[in-house]
């Protein structure tokens, strides 16, 4: 089967009993270290070299947490078929069907073809659309320019379980379509696989519910304004969506790919299987003892569970300071798991890429390489400390000579940001960083803002929409302060803006003091209330609008002077003016 349907096999599993599913659960998880692991052993048992015992050693002795038994979504299928394609190619099919199969599947043919199917008449239409997974597809034809429910024309109703679609350019538009949907006609998945699924994906079914998410920390939406969309763009299942405006994830959709976790600046999404912190963890354990074993330039390769047989086919050629760390997929984890692997002592990082990379996945990526390879430029390190290769470059990237940067008594701990900036500061400790602030590329979440204090009236718009507290308001005087290392370059204080005076400056500043410390970029005095004196608005906000509404009919004569008195004074004001002048009630 191919990896791009690798969850159809792999992640999906029969319900049954709970200790079944635990114990199948453990199998699952320790299978990637035992098989590279008896790989491992058996190179250091054949070679005197240090590094090859002591990659032994490190992988024998680090300790993996994961999670045993991950919440789960269920799937119910009762095998209800549709066959989509051309009629030939769906005639086909149908003939190698047994009369069973036949009984459970409903055939849709995309042309005027007459082939027959036996003791079956097919539906026929040229344009279809279909939504939904595993147990619940919907799919809707058009006859006659009316789209229609074809599971209510031909069995009144009831969902379609599986979907077998023939087409060669495929129905369905996702990179990774949803579970049950076999795109035989473009290749994904091979005739035999799709007559066997008619038979085995009958019954209800189990799948790791691989997300957590935050609405509370999303920079999505605020006030009216849309800012990061990062998570949508990255998801190759199409799993991700703005609902009324907020984010949302289809946990039936989404098969754990993981770049939404990766491209999510603010972490109101996280990957759960495992989470980061627990591979940074087994990172640090894994180095700490291959170094302790006289082990010399370790390199860390990461790989994707579904490409273990590819890496297990050539890991016997590997160099011996290579260590590999199986992961569920290869955007599980990012900028901060690699550099975390740095600061612990790794020479080089390497992202292990196959040819089932989705085209989403692996556009985030290359954005997270490109702010690594920002960082890496400004420690004076090589950009091939950190690269993405494959089984036939693994040798040569780690053959290359690297130097370990070790940080003793490094802690990387806290959210993902504190994290990267964690490994940042251990690895910058040592060298000399020039200049303060470096490039990033532009659209990464790293950087300030600048603003234009000569005209912003401190209208607390922006600290009203930013997701992070970057910014935040002074409480007991007009101003805005900003914290530099919360700042996720998401735009939405710089959309809010009604002056237009805020923009955003992207970049890294590489002095952890500056970065941490809330500081003070906009303040000025209040304008006190000409009645009372009680302080109560900017000055600058004061006089925008005496300047604004001067000519305006409700602040003419000495009804301009409101605008220069408190709330309370501004009232009473107005009320002893209407008793003096009952008149002018009728104005209002």
């Amino acid at each position: 089967m191919d990896a791009n349907n690798k969850p159809q096999a792999a992640e999906l599993s029969k319900v049954g009993d709970a200790n079944e599913l635990k114990q199948t659960v453990k199998e699952t998880m320790s299978t990637a270290k035992q098989s590279i692991g008896q790989i491992v052993e058996t190179q250091a048992a054949d070679t005197a070299s240090a590094n090859g015992v002591a990659r032994a050693e490190a992988m024998r002795r680090a300790v993996r947490v994961g999670n045993l038994i991950p919440p789960t979504v269920s799937f119910e299928s009762r095998g209800r078929t549709l066959v989509v394609g051309s009629g030939e190619r769906v005639s086909g099919f149908a003939n190698q069907m047994s009369s069973e199969q036949l009984t459970q599947c409903t055939f849709l043919y995309l042309d005027d073809s007459q082939t027959p199917i036996p003791t079956i008449t097919p539906y026929y239409s040229s344009s279809v659309r279909i939504a939904g997974f595993l147990g619940a597809f919907d799919v809707w034809v058009t006859h006659q320019l009316t789209e229609q429910s074809l599971s209510q024309i031909a069995f009144g109703g009831q969902h379609f379980d599986l979907i077998i679609d023939l087409s060669e350019d495929g129905i369905h538009d996702a990179e990774l379509p949803p579970l049950g949907y076999y795109a035989v006609g473009r290749g994904s998945v091979s005739e035999t696989d799709a007559l066997e699924a008619l038979s085995d994906t009958i019954g209800t079914f189990d799948k790791p519910k691989f997300f957590r998410l935050d609405t509370e920390k999303c920079a999505h939406f605020s006030r009216g304004l849309e800012g990061c969309t990062r998570c949508i763009d990255a998801c190759s299942a199409n799993a991700l969506e703005s609902v009324d405006n907020k984010i949302t994830i289809n946990p039936y959709l989404c098969q754990g790919m993981g770049s939404c976790a990766t491209a999510c600046p603010t972490e109101a999404i996280s990957y759960a299987l495992p989470e980061a912190e627990h591979i940074q963890n087994y990172l640090h354990q894994l180095l700490t003892v291959y170094l302790e074993a006289n082990g010399q330039s370790p390199v860390v390769l990461f790989y994707a569970e579904s490409d273990e047989s590819e890496l297990e086919a050539n890991a016997g050629s590997f160099p011996e300071n290579v260590l590999p760390v199986r992961i569920e997929e290869l955007a599980s984890v990012g900028i901060d798991t690699w550099f975390s692997a740095l600061a612990f002592g790794a020479s080089r990082v390497l992202l292990f890429e196959t040819s089932s990379l989705h085209a989403k996945t692996r556009a985030v990526i290359d954005t997270e390489l490109s702010a690594a390879h920002a960082f890496l430029t400004a420690l004076g390190l090589p950009e091939d400390c950190i690269v993405l290769c494959r089984s036939d470059s693994v040798t040569q990237s780690a053959n290359s000579g690297h130097v370990s940067n070790v940080c003793p008594d490094i802690v990387i701990a806290g959210s993902k940001r504190e994290r990267l900036a964690a490994a940042l500061d251990g690895l910058a400790s040592n060298r000399n960083v020039e200049p303060q602030v470096s490039d990033v590329p532009v659209g990464t979440p790293y950087g300030r803002i600048e603003i234009n204090t000569n005209d912003c009236t401190l209208c607390m718009g922006c600290v009203a929409v930013c997701p992070t507290d970057a910014l935040n308001a002074l409480g007991d005087k007009p101003g805005i302060s900003f914290r530099e290392q919360d700042c996720v370059q998401c735009g939405l204080c710089e959309k809010s803006c009604p002056e237009s005076v805020i923009t955003l400056s992207p970049g890294y500043n590489w002095d952890a003091d500056a970065r941490q410390t809330r500081s003070i970029i906009h303040q000025e005095a209040a304008a006190e209330c000409i009645s009372c004196g009680k302080p109560f608005a900017p000055a600058s906000m004061v006089n925008m609008l005496i300047e604004k509404l001067r000519n305006h009919s409700h602040f003419q004569e000495d009804a301009i002077k409101r605008l220069s008195m408190c709330e309370d004074c501004r009232v009473r004001d107005i009320v002893t003016d209407l008793a003096k002048n009952p008149e002018k009630t009728l104005k209002l």
